[in-house]
């Protein structure tokens, strides 16, 4: 053997190791551990999962806890006792908080029987047959309906979509499932990324005419008035039985319906509303009436002024409106950045009925060009002096009214044609379920509306305010105010008369 190998040693290196805990020699050990996790994680898995159910189901709840533990545990005497005790307070219940009872109880009740009844059985092979699944690997996936709400008229049926699902693909098949589920129509609402809820109409909430509010007594005052209450005028109720709330300050309102539809109920509900401003002075009002005041004429006393055609005298007024506008844009400029109660001035609302007599029908070139100039510089520049435009209208196409879209909010009555209904609310609204062409002659008031913020419509009715409705109105705002309103009103210096138009105004209209 050579001489080097006696420095090599034969002993093996011993490495260091690091040591592990006593519990991982062996995977029982871990199978130990995570038993009682497991174990405990299901046990508060299940706990939220009944009290969420118990919560949702009181009533179903409280039987099953009875026939369950209560029987069986303490005898089905002391069960009899409290269900006694349960059926006493639920008539009592039903007898001194009605509407209570109706939401939380007996709704409760027939949300789960149309879900296990209506939906539950069908559900699968609806979405198969609306071509509304997926197939990834030879395995079907449909939408998972989340809950069902029933109020009577309606289903509200809240959908959990697929991955790569948009709700378009049950805006084109709305119909097909509203006929699969019974129902005469089929909205679809966005409630959230990936949750869509389906509203499954069986009934109308608003076949019957609203009735307006009672008046105010003529001895209230408007000390509480600030600019938010013209933000949310109530003219009617909405299809879910609120109220219907309508913006005017920072707002313009276009209101498209045929003959008989019931455009003028809007007007009149908004002035009902506005009853206590109007007498008090902080409220002003404006008219332009073509048909020779047929319309507007039933209650003159409403208005600062009022015209009766569509001509030079029509075409003034609305150039004084326009040069209010610049005198109070110039005259807030650096002090505020919008119309307020204490800003000296009233807020102004001009109501225009059929606005296309005064913008589009006139024969006289000029007269047409100066009434859609100075429309335009109201509807542009208007908002935020406080100055509202209503206009009403029938025809709603681009050739009639050009600039339509410097109008936010936008009701839609009874239209002649389908098409005419995303001419006033926006393209695709009637694939949402915005029939206002379906609207019966029957319902005049009924309306589409549709909001800038908000991307569903909304179904609504106006006050059905009458002759002798209007006749009290007018009564009540012409009577004069009281010594403490007056205070009010003439607590800051209020502008005189409109002037006559503004020269630049002029100029630009001609």
């Amino acid at each position: 053997m050579p001489e080097r190998s006696r420095w090599i040693d034969p002993a093996p290196l011993e490495v260091s190791r690091p040591r592990l805990p006593w519990w991982t020699h062996s995977p029982r050990w871990a199978l130990v551990l995570a038993v009682p996790f497991l174990a405990v994680g299901l046990v508060v898995w299940l706990s939220v999962v009944v009290l969420r159910k118990a919560s949702r189901y009181p009533v179903v709840a409280f039987v099953v806890l009875v026939l369950v533990v209560i029987g069986p545990l303490w005898g089905w005497t002391v069960a009899l006792i409290l269900g006694a005790v349960l059926a006493l307070v639920l008539v009592g219940w039903w007898w001194r908080f009605r509407p209570s009872f109706l939401r939380l109880v007996l709704g409760e009740v027939r949300s789960e029987w149309r879900r296990l009844v209506v939906y539950a059985p069908v559900w699968h092979r609806t979405m198969l047959f609306c071509h509304l699944d997926r197939k990834v690997d030879r395995k079907t996936h449909v939408p998972v309906f989340v809950r069902v709400r029933a109020d009577g008229w309606r289903d509200r049926v809240t959908v959990a979509l697929l991955h790569g699902q948009a709700p378009g693909e049950f805006e084109a098949r709305a119909e097909a499932l509203a006929h699969s589920f019974g129902a005469r129509s089929c909205r679809v609402r966005v409630l959230s990324p990936r949750r869509i809820v389906l509203d499954l109409l069986h009934g109308d909430p608003l076949t019957r005419p609203v009735l307006p509010p009672p008046l105010p007594d003529t001895a209230d005052d408007v000390t509480g008035f600030t600019a938010k209450d013209l933000e949310r005028v109530p003219v009617g109720v909405t299809e879910a039985g609120r109220p219907w709330l309508l913006r005017l300050l920072g707002s313009h309102i276009l209101a498209v319906g045929a003959t008989g539809a019931g455009k003028a109920s809007v007007v009149w509900s908004l002035l009902w509303s506005l009853a206590p401003l109007l007498r008090s002075g902080l409220v002003r009002v404006y008219g332009i009436d073509p048909k020779g005041g047929m319309e507007l004429g039933k209650a003159p006393g409403l208005f600062h002024r009022l015209v009766f055609d569509n001509g030079l005298e029509a075409v003034e007024l609305l150039e004084e409106v326009a040069a209010e506008v610049k005198q109070r844009a110039a005259a807030f400029r650096g002090q505020r950045r919008g119309w307020s109660v204490d800003c000296g001035q009233p807020f102004l609302l001009l109501i225009v009925d059929e606005l296309a007599d005064v913008v589009a029908y006139p024969t006289d070139r000029k007269l047409k060009e100066r009434a859609n100039s100075a429309l335009q510089t109201i509807t542009s520049q208007g908002r935020a002096p406080g100055v509202c435009v209503i206009g009403e209208l029938q025809d709603p196409r681009k050739e009639v009214l050009s600039f339509r879209h410097l109008f936010p909010t936008r009701v839609a009555l009874r239209v002649d044609e389908p098409g005419q209904v995303d001419m006033v609310l926006g393209d695709g609204v009637r694939e949402r379920g915005a029939a206002a062409h379906e609207i019966s002659e029957t319902t005049p008031g009924v309306a589409w509306v549709k909001y800038t913020d908000r991307r569903e419509p909304l179904r609504v009715r106006a006050f059905h305010v009458t002759d002798t409705d209007l006749d009290r109105l007018v009564d009540y705002v012409t009577e004069p105010a009281s010594a403490e309103q007056s205070a009010i009103v003439h607590a800051f210096p209020t502008l005189p008369e409109i002037p006559g138009p503004d020269s630049a105004v002029r100029g630009e209209a001609a």
